[in-house]
């Protein structure tokens, strides 16, 4: 429907009065980006995350952790929206505080990957905008990486990345792990090569990608239990 108007020197101006009445959208998710990686081991795994929070060009935060310690022996990394990371970890946190006073024992890692991917299903109609990494150790003392969507599908994978930087890393990791199109043996890394590489990784996609930047916590778990560090990443 056209409106036409007088302009203050004379003349009609006609405009769109849908343009300008158009409705504001409105969406319950935003993604605060930032990056979250895990590597698995013979017997370790080498869990990775920045510790920017973003949202469009502004940057909320330089240390808000990705990465909680769920066990001695088992961690979830998490990218997107943060508010909905942090409600899925004290809400997971507070399924392992109940079974442990239930059950008198720590819930073991394959255990953790299930009920991870059972509460994100039970949310599949109005999902978590969460995209998670669990991994530890499994009962046989060898180290365990579960990739999962939004809504709980899950696989156990020799590595994963979620988050903002997930295309650049996986890539790197296809050619340093995988060695994806290339006439090589694969290189079996030691845990502390894994955590080089992790480093070399994360200094890459934060050159690139504007969301993942500030910090890394990198947690290294064997069947010993838990070391984490901290890398320094560009805060541009």
């Amino acid at each position: 429907m056209l409106i036409a108007s007088e302009k203050a020197g004379g003349g009609v101006v006609s405009y769109d009065d849908e343009r300008q009445h158009r409705p504001q959208q409105w969406s319950p998710y935003t993604n605060n980006g930032g990056t979250s990686m895990a590597v698995a081991g013979a017997d370790f795994v080498v869990v990775a995350s920045d510790t920017r929070m973003s949202t469009g060009y502004s940057i909320m935060s330089r240390a808000v952790p990705k990465t909680i310690q769920l066990t001695d022996k088992t961690v979830i990394a998490t990218a997107g929206m943060a508010a909905d990371r942090d409600a899925f970890h004290k809400l997971i946190s507070a399924y392992l505080t109940k079974y442990e006073h239930t059950h008198g024992r720590v819930m073991g890692t394959e255990a953790v990957a299930q009920l991870v991917s059972t509460n994100l299903y039970q949310r599949r109609f109005f999902p978590y905008y969460t995209f998670n990494i669990v991994a530890g150790i499994d009962n046989n003392g060898k180290g365990a990486v579960y990739g999962y969507d939004a809504i709980g599908s899950f696989e156990r994978i020799p590595f994963g990345v979620q988050g903002s930087g997930a295309a650049l890393g996986t890539s790197i990791l296809d050619n340093q792990l995988e060695f994806k199109q290339q006439p090589k043996n694969k290189k079996v890394l030691s845990a502390s090569d894994t955590v080089t590489l992790v480093k070399d990784v994360f200094t890459s996609i934060g050159e690139r990608d504007i969301y993942t930047g500030d910090q890394v916590d990198i947690y290294l778990i064997t069947k010993a239990g838990t070391k984490h560090e901290t890398f320094q990443l560009k805060l541009d």
